[in-house]
C-alpha cells in the first residue's frame, strides 16, 4: 500500500524506488492514475467559484427579503422603484462589509456558528445606519418601522439559516473532494517536506495533494516524503495530470536551480493548471506584493503560468456561447435544413459526420459537422488531409466546405459543453501534414488545448483556414492560438464572432 494522502490509500503494486530511477511505464501510469482518479471525487469545484456564488446567494437573498417585506405591507405601486434602489444599495452594502471583514473566506464560512455574531453584527449597523439616514433626509413615506423591521428581522433569519447550511455543506464537500484543488508537488528533499507540513498546518485551506514527481532517485531524495509517495519523473507528471484532472503544479525547487525549473516549464506549461514556484523555502525575501497565495492559504508562492479562462472567466464564457449558439441557431436553421436536405438527395449516407478530435486537455471529443464526402470515402480518422479537387468531396460538400456551413452543426457541440463558439480549431486526433503529426511539427503544440476548441478563432479570421500544406502554416496557426489564450477577454471572442462571416470570403486553401 502506498499513501497517496493522509485519508486515502491505493493498492499500487509499482515500488517507489522503480517509479523515480526509470519513470513509470505506460501501463503503470495508467493504473495508477485511474486508481487515485477514482478516489477523487468524479467532479470537483475552483473554490473560488464556490465561494463567488454563495456572496452572490447572500446579497440576492437580502434583496428578496426587502422587496418580499414591501409587497406583504401593501405599499402603493408607485414606491416599488425607489423602495427598489433602497434594498438595492443596502444589499450591495452589506455584502461590501462582509467580504472586507473577511467573513467569506472557506475558513469563516466553514466555522458559521463562531463567525455568525460577527455578521449579525455588521448586519444590524448597516440597518441603523439606513434608518438613521432615512430620518435625516426626512424619508417618512418610505422607511416605514414595520417593514424595516420586518425586513432585517427576516434577512438576519435567512442569513443565519444560510450561513449554518452552507458550513455543514463545506465540510461535507470537502470530506466527498468536491470542493478542493489537486495539487502535485514537483520536487523533492527537505524543501518539500516543508511546503508539505506548512499546507498541512494552514487551517481551511483547498489543497489535496495527490504525490510527488521528481527526477532524482532515491540514493538523492527518499521515495516517499512527508507520507506522500514519489509517483515519477517530470515526464510523467503531464499524462498523470490529464488522467486525474490535476488543479495545480508547485515546483519546490530553488530559485538557484533556473535551469532545472526552467527545463520542467518546457513540459509542464502546456496543461490547463496553474504553475506556481513555493517561495517560502528561498533564501531570497519576496515582499508581498510581489507573490500570490493559494487560497485561503499565507504561503508565497511565484506564479509561473495561470489556467487560462478559469472561474468566473469560464461561467462567463460559457454564458456567452450558450446565448450566442442558440442565436445562430435561431437565424441560421433554414439553412442548416437546407443543406441537410440537399445532401440526403445527392448522395447516399447519413447527413451528420462525428469525427475523434482533441478537446481540452488533450481530451478527445466527437465533433460534429454536415457530411461532405461519399461515405464510402470517408476518413474518419482524418489520416489524409482535404486537397484541391479531392475525389473523396461530394459536389454538395465542395460547397460546403468553402463556405464552412459544414460545421454548423458544432453548434450542438456548443451548446453540449464540449466546445466554444471562439478557440483553437479542433484537430483530428491523428492529424498530420506532410507524414508528420503536428506535435511533432511544433514544439508546444498541446498548449493550444488549454482550453476548449471553438468553432472559429483568431487564425480563421487571419486567413488560417482550410489545408495545410507546410510546417510553416501548422506552426504559424499555433501561434495564433496561442496569442488567443494569453489574450483571451469576451471582448476578443466577440471581435472574432463579428469577423467571421467577413473572413469566409477568403476560400483560399478551404476545399
Amino acid at each position: 500500500m502506498i499513501k497517496i494522502q493522509k485519508d486515502k490509500m491505493v493498492d499500487a503494486s509499482i515500488a517507489p524506488s522503480e517509479t523515480v530511477a526509470h519513470g513509470l511505464e505506460e501501463d503503470n501510469l495508467n493504473r495508477l492514475a485511474q486508481q487515485i482518479a477514482q478516489q477523487l471525487a468524479d467532479e470537483n469545484h475552483s473554490p473560488a467559484l464556490i465561494l463567488g456564488a454563495y456572496r452572490l446567494f447572500e446579497c440576492a437573498c437580502i434583496f428578496a427579503t426587502g422587496i418580499l417585506a414591501y409587497f406583504y405591507h401593501d405599499y402603493p405601486d408607485n414606491r416599488l422603484p425607489v423602495h427598489a434602489f433602497i434594498i438595492f444599495g443596502t444589499s450591495c452594502l452589506t455584502l461590501a462589509s462582509l467580504q472586507a471583514s473577511s467573513l467569506y473566506t472557506t475558513q469563516s464560512l466553514k466555522t458559521g456558528m463562531r463567525t455568525l455574531p460577527q455578521v449579525l453584527a455588521i448586519l444590524s449597523t448597516i440597518f441603523v445606519v439606513m434608518a438613521v439616514a432615512g430620518y435625516f433626509i426626512d424619508f417618512h413615506d418610505y422607511f416605514s418601522k414595520k417593514w424595516f423591521a420586518d425586513w432585517f428581522m427576516g434577512t438576519a433569519t435567512v442569513l443565519t439559516v444560510a450561513r449554518l447550511t452552507f458550513a455543514f455543506s463545506i465540510s461535507r464537500w470537502k470530506r466527498n473532494g468536491f470542493m478542493e484543488r489537486r495539487a502535485v508537488i514537483v520536487g523533492g528533499g527537505a524543501k518539500t517536506k516543508q511546503l508539505i507540513r506548512d499546507i498541512e498546518a494552514e487551517q481551511g485551506n483547498d489543497i489535496r495533494i495527490c504525490g510527488i514527481f521528481d527526477d532524482r532517485g532515491d540514493d538523492r531524495a527518499a521515495p516517499v516524503i512527508a507520507g506522500y509517495p514519489k509517483l515519477g519523473n517530470v515526464k510523467d507528471v503531464v499524462a498523470f495530470a490529464r488522467r486525474t484532472r490535476i488543479d495545480l503544479i508547485i515546483i519546490t525547487l530553488p530559485l538557484s536551480a533556473e535551469s532545472r525549473w526552467t527545463g520542467m516549464l518546457k513540459h509542464l506549461w502546456v496543461l490547463p493548471v496553474d504553475i506556481r514556484l513555493a517561495a517560502h523555502t528561498n533564501s531570497m525575501k519576496f515582499r508581498p506584493r510581489f507573490c500570490s497565495y493559494m487560497d485561503n492559504s499565507k504561503i508565497p508562492m511565484l506564479d509561473l503560468f495561470d489556467k487560462p479562462i478559469s472561474d468566473w472567466d469560464s461561467v462567463s464564457k460559457r454564458g456567452f456561447d450558450i446565448v450566442f449558439s442558440l442565436l445562430a441557431l435561431a437565424l441560421l436553421w433554414p439553412i442548416m435544413l437546407g443543406t441537410a436536405i440537399a445532401i440526403k438527395l445527392t448522395s447516399k449516407g447519413p447527413i451528420i459526420f462525428k469525427q475523434m478530435r482533441h478537446g481540452i486537455n488533450n481530451e478527445e471529443i466527437p465533433v460534429y459537422k454536415f457530411r461532405s464526402m461519399y461515405t464510402d470515402m470517408s476518413d474518419e480518422k482524418a489520416a489524409k488531409l482535404v486537397t484541391k479537387n479531392d475525389p473523396r468531396v461530394t459536389p454538395v460538400g465542395r460547397f460546403i466546405r468553402k463556405t464552412s456551413i459544414d460545421e454548423l452543426p458544432q453548434l450542438f457541440n456548443v451548446l453540449l459543453g464540449s466546445v466554444s463558439l471562439v478557440g483553437p480549431r479542433p484537430h483530428a486526433v491523428i492529424a498530420q501534414a506532410q507524414n508528420k503529426y503536428f506535435a511533432d511539427v511544433v514544439d508546444g503544440y498541446f498548449a493550444r488545448h488549454r482550453v476548449k476548441p471553438g468553432i472559429t478563432g483568431w487564425a480563421q479570421i487571419n486567413g488560417l483556414r482550410g489545408e495545410i500544406t507546410s510546417d510553416a502554416k501548422i506552426k504559424e496557426r499555433t501561434e495564433y492560438d496561442l496569442y488567443y489564450i494569453e489574450n483571451w477577454s469576451l471582448a476578443f471572442d466577440l471581435k472574432i464572432l463579428l469577423k467571421t462571416p467577413f473572413s469566409l470570403f477568403n476560400t483560399e486553401n478551404a476545399y
